[in-house]
Parts: structure tokens; C-alpha cells; sequence
């Protein structure tokens, strides 16, 4: 071996294992849409349009419907396509959310804002930091 010793580790070592990792993270990353472009249009964007649609009571299933879909079926998309962890959760509940807004555009159940709200981020930032310890994609079975 003739790998130089840095940090404690020999450079041959850290690049195969970096290698190995590397292809596995790699592959997943360039089907993970929220590094691409279209992970603006599909999170950013309608985030902007919920935010929008905080202040405004009438046109708010308007501004709030289409984005809850888009990103729902989105993070649908991106668990099926790259295995992202929190999506597998925040997907289901971003459609749900938005079948609830639905309903209650129809008057059939009441528009309760907070708790909606409270819920939509307590589940998202769960989701997220499920991540930290059991890894940013799904393991391969």
C-alpha cells in the first residue's frame, strides 16, 4: 500500500470507500428532484403560493389546493424515483391536506387554519430530522 496516511487513514482506503459511497449517493442524488431545477417549481414556487394564500380568505382553496397537489404528488414522485425518507411521509399528508381544503371550501368541515398549519409543519420538520438518524434515502432491500 502505498497510499499516503492522512488524517489517520490511508488515500487508497478513503477513496475506495468514498468510491463505493459515492456510486450509491451519486446515483441517488441525480433522481432526487429537489436538487434539480424542478425542485424549484415543485417546492419553492408553491410554497410561495401558501403563503400568499394566508392572507387572502376567499381565493385561498385557490392558492392552496393546486400547491398542496403539486407538492404532495411531487414528494410521491421523489420516495418512488430516489427513495427520500421524509417523502414517504409528507407526500400522503401534503394530499391530504389538501383534500381537506377541499372539503372545507365546500363547506363540508370546518377550515381550521392553525391546527392545519401546526400539523403540515410539526409533520414536515418530523419527517426531516427522521433523516438525521436513519439516513437521507431508503435502504435497498
Amino acid at each position: 500500500m502505498s497510499g499516503k496516511k492522512k488524517d489517520g487513514v490511508l488515500d487508497s482506503v478513503r477513496i475506495a470507500r468514498w468510491t463505493v459511497a459515492g456510486v450509491k449517493l451519486r446515483r441517488r442524488t441525480i433522481s432526487d428532484l429537489v436538487g434539480q431545477k424542478t425542485g424549484v417549481l415543485v417546492w419553492c414556487l408553491p410554497t410561495v403560493a401558501l403563503v400568499v394564500g394566508l392572507g387572502w380568505m376567499m381565493p385561498r382553496p385557490w392558492l392552496w389546493i393546486p400547491p398542496l397537489l403539486v407538492m404532495g404528488f411531487g414528494c410521491l414522485v421523489n420516495a418512488s424515483r430516489c427513495g427520500r425518507l421524509h417523502c414517504y411521509f409528507t407526500g400522503p399528508v401534503l394530499v391530504l391536506a389538501a383534500i381537506y381544503v377541499a372539503l372545507a371550501a365546500a363547506n363540508g368541515v370546518p377550515m381550521r387554519l392553525g391546527p392545519l398549519l401546526l400539523t403540515l409543519c410539526a409533520i414536515a420538520m418530523l419527517a426531516c430530522s427522521a433523516e438525521v438518524p436513519f439516513g437521507r434515502y431508503r435502504k435497498s432491500a
